[in-house]
């Protein structure tokens, strides 16, 4: 038995999406099906739209999920129907290297469900991230469902399941930003704001907030920037030099995924100091650096997947804190959203105008 749901497909590159019936399968050995409750709209869906992520078309898309399981296939276990999930989209084998290092949060190889999901006409979709969540139900590797508590509302929950983790983790997991640390923030969408979030609850000292928009500027106020720049009014570079003694700071974390932007970072960090990556490049940017200047600032370049999280450790400890009311994951959410309407939710990402919309079923 299959069911018989409704889904965003993304048919083609730069193409509307569309609201379209889609079957998904019964769970087979190692996977769950999971009632979506409420998705993000994040950036990576408009990348998979635009054919910057591959051109595997269709895309069924949308990842950012909570939802509550439905049923689970053979070989299963610590899971069952009822349980209440944040999806995601690195479900650890236990065995590669990596993990048989004791870094799971590297794993090298991790695994989506073996079935397909398809149109009513047998066309195979292509799941974002390998979840494909803005549908009614979907079909996952039973690992790529993480129990958290379920008082935390689906469509804050759901964030931890990409941006707001990639950012959070940017800051605690990859930067190791730790109290008292300067850090920079370049770029203050939904994941630079939450590398600003997480630099406040690992103790930072002073945390400045780097954009052009003066709209996400004040938001990076309300998740505990203690400056802003505005770097259309003035160099980035002097001006987060100047806010720290002259030095740059400790950690500076790029969340734009530019060449430009990344040069910036690179020259704002303070001797022996960390760049992150956290914004993702499309595959024709190129950086050119002095090699020199690379050896001679010493330090750490370093690149966040993921926030290099590991969902079974950090999801349900964030969920906790948020509850706890420590950590603010509401301010997040812009608005909340129909299946029908992620078309403007993409065009609103695009002018700048929300954090994220949250598709809530």
């Amino acid at each position: 038995m299959s069911y018989e749901v409704q889904g965003v497909i993304a048919k083609g590159k730069g193409a509307p999406v569309t609201l379209e019936t889609v079957l998904v399968p019964d769970p087979g050995p190692g996977e769950a099906v999971v009632t979506i409750q409420a998705c993000g709209v994040c950036h990576t869906d408009l990348h998979y739209r635009e054919g910057g992520i591959n051109d595997d078309f269709p895309f069924l898309l949308g990842h950012e999920a909570a939802g509550v399981v439905e049923a689970v296939g053979a070989g299963v276990t610590g899971l069952e129907p009822g349980d209440y999930v944040i999806l995601n989209w690195r479900a650890v084998c236990g065995n590669c290297r990596a993990c048989l290092r004791g870094r799971p949060w590297y794993c090298f190889a991790t695994h989506n469900a073996t079935q397909k999901m398809t149109l009513t006409d047998g066309t195979v979709l292509s799941p974002a991230l390998g979840i494909g969540a803005f549908i009614e139900k979907t079909l996952v590797a039973a690992g790529q469902c993480t129990k958290v508590d379920p008082r935390a509302k689906p469509a804050v929950a759901g964030l931890l399941g990409c941006g707001v983790m990639a950012g959070l983790g940017a800051a605690i997991n990859t930067g190791g930003v730790s109290r008292g640390d300067s850090v920079a923030v370049i770029g203050c969408g939904g994941v630079g704001n939450a590398a600003i979030l997480g630099s406040q609850l690992a103790g930072a000292g002073t945390i400045i907030a780097v954009d052009v928009d003066p709209r996400k500027l004040e938001w990076a106020r309300d998740f505990g920037a203690t400056h802003t720049v505005n770097s259309r009014e003035s160099d980035p570079v002097e001006a987060i030099r100047e806010l720290t003694g002259g030095h740059g700071a400790d950690v500076v974390i790029e969340a734009v995924g530019r060449p430009e932007t990344y040069e910036q970072a690179f020259y704002a960090r303070d001797l022996a100091g960390t760049v992150v990556l956290v914004g993702v490049p499309t595959p024709d940017m190129r950086l050119d650096l002095p090699l020199l200047d690379v050896f001679g600032r010493g330090g750490a370049l370093k690149s966040s997947w993921y926030g290099d999280c590991l969902p079974s450790r950090d999801f349900p400890m964030l969920i906790d804190l948020y509850l706890q009311g420590r950590l603010n994951l509401d301010g997040f959410v812009s608005e909340t959203i129909g299946l029908g309407d992620v078309e403007e939710a993409f065009a609103k990402m695009h002018r700048g105008e929300v954090l994220r919309s949250a598709v809530v079923l």
